[in-house]
């Protein structure tokens, strides 16, 4: 394991459109020490080609092309196998980091004694809205069950201090579920409060708010085993802050 490297986790799935620009923000980096592991979930459009194409000419850059289409988390655990990095850091095939995102985060986790470290972000469109989202300070398991604080684009941890931790084999929610399993050992994460990065609201995801909410009923009861009463209880509180957040 390379202490001052930074392994990248990037699926892909018919990414052809928006894959170039994340792979940029990635090479705009002003912290050089890092690696970027892309895993193809099976693209039937010209993602691999696109990402070849900076393979190519980067070395830093790493494609891995699965052979069927196994969901986002399936894709992130096969590119942390082959990370060499002792920090893992995500970002997905649609979204953006600014150039010293990484920068200052190593430099705050490393400052802090962190295991798990997120950011406010910059929310985007097509038709060019544009807000932030500024979470939380920190954030503990109990607190995460409750609203997943922690976008996914802005989170790093640290091998040393935690170990290597992978996905569950569930179709989404994986990495709420990730932090949860990083967070049953720490204490707490801790957040830098600058956007650091650019979430697309327009991107491949699913916004259809049922299907959400089963997906967290699973994560509540098939991967956290809470109990059902424990369970009606979180779920709530994720209900009403999520149409506090959104209202």
């Amino acid at each position: 394991m390379n202490d001052q490297l930074v392994s990248i986790i990037m699926p892909s799935y018919n990414s052809a459109q928006t894959i170039a620009a994340s792979i940029e923000s990635v090479m705009a980096q002003s912290y050089r020490h890092w690696e970027l592991l892309i895993s193809d979930d099976g693209s039937n459009d010209d993602t691999v080609a696109v990402i070849q194409k900076y393979a190519d000419n980067e070395p830093r850059i790493k494609l891995e092309k699965l052979t069927e289409n196994g969901g986002a988390g399936k894709a992130r655990n096969s590119a942390i196998k082959r990370a060499q990095g002792r920090y893992i850091a995500f970002l997905d095939a649609d979204d953006l980091w600014y150039p010293n995102k990484l920068e200052k985060q190593l430099a705050f986790m490393q400052n802090e004694t962190v295991a798990l470290c997120y950011s406010a972000y910059d929310r985007f469109d097509s038709n060019g809205k544009r807000e932030s989202f500024y979470p939380p300070e920190t954030t503990d398991y109990n607190e995460l069950l409750k609203s997943n604080v922690i976008g996914c684009l802005t989170a790093v941890y640290d091998r040393a201090l935690c170990g290597t931790r992978y996905m569950p084999a569930i179709r989404k929610r994986q990495d709420m579920a990730l932090w949860l399993n990083i967070l049953k050992d720490e204490h707490r994460a801790k957040a830098i409060l600058e956007p650091l990065a650019n979430y697309r609201l327009d991107g491949g995801i699913s916004h259809n708010k049922l299907r959400v909410l089963s997906y967290q009923w699973q994560l509540y009861r098939d991967v956290e085993k809470l109990s059902l009463p424990r369970t009606i209880l979180t779920f709530m509180h994720y209900v009403r802050l999520g149409l506090k957040k959104h209202s």
